[in-house]
Formats: structure tokens, sequence, C-alpha cells
């Protein structure tokens, strides 16, 4: 027998069993429906990757991946140009992990993933409500004629945890119609103190990689110029620390966009600091 040591190719400080773990990290490689530049599929092998460059310590939470008590469940594989039919495998699969007492934290993948997570959460948690991170409203009917599109995740979801339950923050592109609808039902934040509305609710929390600026983050499908910085985002997590996070998702990076490496390392480490949240 060999004696190694041999790479691990899972997430760094991840607990190897499932049934003990707390939190179920599930890869979501699935870009199906982008419409400007694919290869957000890649992102989960290349993240897991790049965790290993990371240190299991955060010093802003002041605490290692091992004490978050997280399993790296691997990536489903999708059915080769089947939305509905990945959807439906990405839904199941949160399904069983919701059913089994745990939490989920989703990497895609484009950002479409996040609808069947929070399907299969709103079967768990009737108290459902979402923080969107993100540079684009996604709050369109449809986008080219296809309703199933990364552009209208959040109008999806909307009808699934009402407007009302739906923070969104970073948002800074987006057709006129969709800033009315965040106006109207109170959804777009600039404040920590605007998801002081969310407390006592389950929280789901997706992060849209593009909410950063391209200067931080170039490998992403649709870059979108005056973002966050790093710290900037962080500092949100940092409020968020105290809410009642029932799952996550990190999605949107395209890694081979930035050949540097560094929107994927970006990526790693905005993962580390959301797990020390939950």
């Amino acid at each position: 027998m060999l004696s190694g040591p041999f790479l691990d190719r899972n997430w760094m400080g991840q607990n190897k069993d499932y049934n003990s773990a707390d939190i179920v990290m599930l890869g979501l490689p699935f870009d199906g429906t982008v419409s400007y530049r694919p290869g957000s599929r890649f992102a989960p092998e290349q993240i897991r990757l790049a965790s290993w460059g990371l240190e299991d310590y955060s010093p802003v939470f002041d605490k290692h991946l091992q004490d978050v008590n997280f399993h790296d469940a691997g990536d489903l594989e999708f059915p080769a140009g089947n939305t509905c039919g990945s959807l439906e495998l990405t839904e199941k699969n949160v399904e069983q992990i919701y059913r089994s007492g745990k939490r989920v934290f989703g990497i895609g993948g484009e950002h479409l993933v996040t609808l069947p997570e929070i399907k299969a959460a709103a079967k768990f948690h009737k108290d459902l409500a979402v923080v969107h991170f993100d540079a684009h409203a996604d709050l369109r009917e449809e986008y080219l004629g296809e309703k199933m599109s990364h552009a209208a995740v959040i109008r999806h979801i909307s009808k699934i945890v009402k407007p009302e339950n739906i923070k969104q923050i970073g948002i800074r592109s987006g057709l006129k119609e969709e800033f009315k609808f965040m106006e109207k039902h109170g959804m777009l934040i600039s404040e920590f103190s605007g998801l002081d509305a969310l407390r006592g609710k389950k929280i789901f929390v997706t992060v849209d990689l593009d909410v950063l600026d391209p200067s931080v983050m170039p490998g992403t499908g649709t870059p979108e110029a005056g973002g966050f910085d790093f710290n900037t985002l962080v500092d949100w997590f940092v409020y968020l620390k105290d809410f009642d996070i029932i799952g996550c998702d990190v999605v949107e990076l395209a890694p081979d966009y930035d050949a540097s490496g560094v929107s994927t390392a970006a990526a790693a480490k905005v993962i580390r600091e959301l797990l020390m949240v939950m």
C-alpha cells in the first residue's frame, strides 16, 4: 500500500463524516442559462483546490474551520444540457440535507442553482428569509424568452418567500422595472440596520461573487464596475453572525477568466468567512 501523503480534493478543514457534521457543503457545477460568459461550472473544483492555499483560521471571527463542523459532499453530477433535471437534482439533494437536520452550503455554478436550494429549505422552514449579495437585481420575469434564467432567480424566489422577506445588497445593475420592484417592497438596503427586519427568521444567504468589484473579482460571468471591496463584504458577514442562518451559497465564479487565480483565491476566502457565520 502506498504511504502518501496524497492531495485531498475536498475542502480544507472539513469533517469527513457526513453523519456527525452540522453543515453539508455541496458543489453545484451548473451554468446552463448563463447569458454572457459561461464557465462557472468549473468553479467548485477549482475553489476546493484553492482552499488549501488558505489558513484554516479566520482572525475576523477568531475561529478555525474545524470549529464550523462542515462536511464536503463533493459535486453533484448534472445531466448535460438539462436545466430542469439539474434543478430537480439539486432540490432533491438539498432536501435530503435538511431532512437529516443539517444546514447546507452550496458552491455554484450559476445563480439559478439558488432557486432549488430555497425550494428545499422552504419545505422545512416556513419563516424563511433571503439575504442576497449581488451586482444584479435578478428580478426579471424572463430573459431572452427564458423564464428559468439566472437573471430571474430572485423573482422566482420572491414567489416562495415573499419580496418583503428578501434583502438585497450591492445591487447596481438592472432594469428600471427591477429597481421599482425593489423600492416597492423595501428589498434594496445599504445599511446594516436594514437587515434587522429579518431578525427572528430563518436566513438563507446567497452571494453572487460579482457583488465584488471587478478589480477584486474579474473572474466572473458578468463583471460590473462599482462593486464592494473584500473587506466591505466581510463587514456584512460580521453583522450577520448573530442571525439564524440555515443555509448559504456562493455562486458565479468563472475561474478561467482570471488566469492569475486571484479570483478563485478570493472566492475561497469568501466561503471560509461565510462558513464562520453559520
